[in-house]
């Protein structure tokens, strides 16, 4: 299949580099600066520019990986000149409907996964939420993905929302809270590596355990002594200790109200 990727970030990077390697032909590659798409071509392929006038006319697939603040402004020009050519985008906050009136054909192909352009991922075990403007659409987009992950889904606009809000809870601040670790740590002269063994074992557990199941601490069972004791030192960090105080608060609600169903 012949695909353009509009946009050299993590996301493009990484879906870019998949696609590649299950076959597909990467014609070409847009960014706003023209060394990122270089970057990206010289590993999938394609001609690399930074003038969406220049991208080809006509592809299979036109998959648009750039920051949300920008989507919108990009696919209107991206569109101009290609309203019958097929266009997705990969933002799971974003709705599909921003394609309307400017493209025939379109869909979204939202990748459940971080992304890094330095790390790898396994696309295989990445789950993938489609959403198609047809079913001709549709199809085309299941075959695509189905050639770099197992996990293909059909997903609304409005669902997929609330994917993506789980998983700012269950990613970006789970990674705020390792940073906020590392933090004290740091500054008591103990390396961040010894919480790995730890974090491990945490995301373990819940490939077993319903995550409400799995919570430990002094939280759970909302032992106030041990809870005062670390809240007074975070004294000097004031927005660490509300985090601390709240997030006491919801573990220890939540699992109270859990018992009470």
């Amino acid at each position: 299949m012949k695909i353009v990727l509009v946009g050299a970030g993590r996301v493009a990077t990484q879906l870019g580099r998949a696609l590649f390697e299950a076959g597909h032909d990467i014609v070409a590659v847009y960014s706003y600066h023209l060394s990122s798409a270089e970057q990206l071509t010289a590993l999938v392929g394609g001609t690399a520019t930074d003038n969406i006038g220049l991208l080809p006319d006509e592809a299979d697939l036109f998959v648009v990986s750039v920051k949300d603040g920008v989507l919108e402004a990009v696919v209107a020009q991206l569109c101009e000149g290609r309203r019958g050519q097929t266009m997705v985008h990969t933002a799971g906050s974003m709705p599909m409907a921003l394609f309307e009136g400017k493209a025939e054909h379109y869909g979204v192909l939202y990748p459940l996964q971080t992304f890094s352009k330095e790390r790898r991922v396994d696309f295989s075990m990445t789950p993938i939420f489609i959403e198609a403007s047809d079913a001709s659409v549709q199809t085309l987009l299941h075959q695509v993905t189905s050639s770099i992950s197992r996990q293909v889904s059909v997903l609304s606009t409005a669902d997929r929302k609330y994917l993506h809000l789980a998983a700012v809870f269950a990613c970006n601040f789970a990674n705020h809270c390792y940073a906020m670790a590392a933090t004290l740590l740091e500054r008591h002269g103990v390396p961040f590596n010894v919480m790995l063994p730890l974090i491990d074992e945490t995301a373990r557990k819940v490939h077993e355990l319903h995550p409400r199941d799995a919570q430990t601490g002094p939280a759970v069972r909302y032992d106030e002594n041990v809870i005062g004791m670390q809240a007074q030192l975070l004294a000097d960090l004031p927005d660490l200790q509300r985090l601390y105080l709240l997030l006491s608060e919801s573990i220890h609600s939540t699992r109270t109200d859990n018992h009470q169903l």
